[in-house]
């Protein structure tokens, strides 16, 4: 049975697009994860997903692939549906955060965690903030 999880980021994803809004992914990287590593934080990597970042758009149900620029450079980027951890309108932070599936993380390494909202020791982030719901 295929996940929900690719029909809720399209969603989404439509959603942001029809108010206006830009929509971002946050990825969990692992090996099957084609991105520029540079850009790499701690595991994770927030990618503009919008019609004006992107080139070649296709959300799937198994991977999204696109091409965008970085630094001016073209990379073609592939994120497969379980390293997706996720997606929100960057103007009001409204959105939604997925489990990353361990098969995201082929090599064995346990998933990355987003960092959940009742941590006391936690500075206030910087970007919108998403909680995990179970």
């Amino acid at each position: 049975m295929v996940s929900t999880k690719p029909y809720f980021l399209r969603a989404i994803f439509e959603w942001c697009v029809d108010q206006g809004f830009t929509p971002y992914i946050t990825v969990a990287v692992g090996p099957a994860t084609r991105v520029p590593r540079e850009f790499v934080k701690e595991g994770q990597i927030v990618l503009n997903i919008g019609p004006d970042a992107t080139n070649q758009l296709l959300i799937g149900n198994e991977e999204i692939t696109f091409q965008a620029r970085f630094n001016g450079v073209a990379f073609p980027v592939v994120v497969p549906m379980g390293s997706v951890a996720a997606v929100y309108a960057k103007e009001n932070g409204q959105g939604m955060a997925f489990e990353v599936t361990a098969s995201a993380n082929a090599d064995g390494e346990p998933p990355v965690e987003l960092p959940q909202a009742d941590e006391p020791d936690e500075p206030p982030p910087a970007r919108p903030h998403l909680t995990r719901v179970k």
